[in-house]
């Protein structure tokens, strides 16, 4: 049964309830203006007649006039057609005598008023009669008033029950499949597509109850497709982790497990199944490892670790795991974004690339020690060959030693950086911190370099304060970042130029800068200039040194808790700077 037609029956039964109600009700309210009329009709109007019987006999005398005996007599038919109650007729019947004695002529005043006193006697008893009557019937419809009232309560309790009944379980008929498709969507929307819904019939619920199965059944199946294509796609994320040499840590946002390889699980000593799901935060509470790896931020330096009977080094990389996100705004437009959920954490192993590189440097260093006896003998061979107390030398032969002499130099200051980035990188680095003013260090960087700046006529130009600070730092070191910055300066200013040389107290620290006006760096050699062996390109006027210097140079102010930079311009000239902490006090 379709549910309009269902609709229509149930209201069409709230009609004829209410039908039913009002005609019961029209019955008993009928039944009491009835009763009502039969009182009003027959005994008031004998009570009437009564009345207008004794008002006239008041109002006459004997022997009666045509006219009054004509009134008498039409007053008595009326009263003879209105008898109603039991006794009636023969007090008529009496009365109808005694008033025919009364219009005859008597032999005496006595016999008349005998006929009057029996007239007057006989309408008391009509009047007592109907009087008898009327408040007899009143009774009986005071009593039928109170029946139907009674009647018509128990009635419209029933009838209230029966609407009380369909109105609570009439809606339900709508309102519970409608609950049920709800829920159900409810569960879809929760991705629950087990939900299976069914109503007997052949209403529209049923129909609808079917597309929706029918519906739940393909998204069933396609969930089922996704579900076993990322379940394999998962499993072979899972066997790709697993079968790296890195150990890879994955935590999502909540700082939970997500996965963890074998070599993770060996280089931290725990079960990688046991982990996964496991609060980090309670788990490094008894791994210090772990507890190391998940408070180091982006650091370059490696992480030594006990692995494979050896001290191994790893280099740690944190990649955050981030996730599309689309907001729909009210301009009915979906904005995309992302959000994080997650870390991944990857331990690279670089024991191989650290021992070669230590290799490296141990040869270097033993290499550029080898080296520095020979050259420093040549030099003083030169030295020896230039005295003219062994033999005069022609301009040819000059030329060339001093030529030989520049290329010694230029091997002694390589061998020199080449064994102070060996001390640097074997973690040998020996700093004597002193107490130092900043001034003085800047005059000695100046004096190193004073006689090339004069081979250039190239003013140094220092500005400083005589009262500055004084710093803790190593003064050899941090005198020789200042004569390589000068050198550098030197090599690329032009002849008869300037170099500044400034120092200033900025922030809690000491802040050395030296500024040429040469041709300037690009901006793309700038962020490289500290690298290790990086030479910025020149155009061959300039003779480039090894590349060590600046690397060499941040390995020293870093070592001192300082900072280093560059600024440069095409076309501006280049400022090269360095900051110093102030003593405490």
């Amino acid at each position: 049964m379709k549910i309009k037609t269902k609709l229509r029956l149930g209201f069409g039964f709230l009609f004829i309830i209410v039908l039913f109600f009002g005609a019961i009700s029209l019955f008993y309210i009928n039944n009491i203006s009835f009763s009502s009329k039969i009182i009003l009709k027959d005994n008031y109007e004998s009570l009437k007649y009564t009345r207008d019987l004794r008002a006239v006999l008041d109002e006459t005398t004997l022997p009666f006039s045509e006219k009054v005996a004509t009134d008498i007599s039409r007053q008595l038919m009326l009263l003879k057609s209105n008898i109603t109650e039991v006794g009636e007729d023969k007090a008529v019947a009496s009365l109808y005598h005694a008033i025919g004695r009364l219009n005859v002529p008597a032999p005496d005043s006595l016999s008349h008023r005998q006929f009057l006193k029996e007239v007057y006697r006989q309408l008391r008893v009509i009047d007592e009669l109907n009087m008898e009557a009327i408040m007899r019937k009143n009774e009986t419809s005071r009593t039928d008033v109170e029946r139907a009232a009674t009647n018509l309560i128990i009635i419209a309790s029933i009838c209230f029950l029966i609407l009380f009944s369909f109105i609570v379980n009439f809606p339900g008929f709508v309102a519970n499949p409608l609950k049920e498709f709800s829920d159900a969507i409810k569960e879809i929307s929760r991705k629950n597509y087990r939900q299976h819904l069914e109503f007997p019939g052949n209403n529209e619920f049923s129909e609808l109850a079917r597309e929706f199965n029918t519906m739940v059944f393909q998204l069933n199946k396609w969930e089922s497709s996704n579900m076993a294509r990322l379940q394999s796609e998962k499993l072979r994320i899972e066997a790709i982790i697993e079968q790296m040499q890195d150990a890879i840590i994955g935590l999502n946002e909540e700082k939970e497990i997500l996965f963890i390889n074998r070599v993770a699980g060996q280089l931290l000593n725990m079960n990688e199944k046991d982990a996964i799901g496991k609060d980090a935060n309670d788990l490094l509470k008894n791994n210090d490892l772990l507890s190391r790896i998940l408070q180091i931020r982006n650091s370059d330096k490696p992480i030594k670790i006990y692995a494979d009977g050896k001290e191994s080094y790893f280099q740690l990389e944190r990649r955050e795991i981030t996730v599309p996100l689309y907001e729909e705004r009210p301009d009915d437009v979906i904005q995309g974004s992302s959000k994080t959920a997650g870390e991944v954490y990857m331990l690279k192993n670089i024991t191989q690339y650290k021992e070669l590189d230590e290799a490296k440097t141990n040869f270097i260093a033993t290499v550029s020690h080898e080296l520095k006896t020979p050259i420093s003998s040549i030099k003083m061979s030169l030295k020896l060959m230039a005295d003219e107390r062994i033999g005069t030398l022609n301009p040819e032969q000059q030329e060339l030693i001093q030529h030989i002499r520049e290329d010694c130099g230029r091997l002694l200051k390589i061998t020199g950086e080449l064994l102070d980035l060996a001390q640097v990188e074997t973690g040998n680095l020996q700093l004597n911190f002193v107490k130092a003013d900043p001034k003085t260090i800047a005059l000695y960087a100046i004096d190193a370099v004073a006689f090339q700046a004069e081979q250039k006529s190239i003013e140094l130009e220092l500005i400083s304060r005589s009262d500055l600070p004084a710093v803790y730092v190593d003064t050899e070191k941090t005198a020789w970042v200042l004569v390589n910055f000068l050198s550098n300066a030197l090599r690329y200013s032009v002849p008869k130029s300037k170099v500044v040389i400034q120092i200033v107290e900025k922030d809690n620290n000491i802040e050395f800068s030296v500024r040429d006006f040469g041709k300037g760096i690009d901006d793309r050699y700038q962020k490289r200039l500290f690298d290790r062996y990086f030479q910025v390109p020149t155009d061959g006027n300039n003779k480039s040194g090894s590349g060590l210097g600046l690397a060499i140079s941040k390995d020293f102010i870093e070592a001192e808790g300082g900072k280093i930079w560059v600024k440069s311009a095409i076309g501006e000239g280049s400022k090269f700077c360095f900051s110093l902490p102030i003593e405490a006090h």
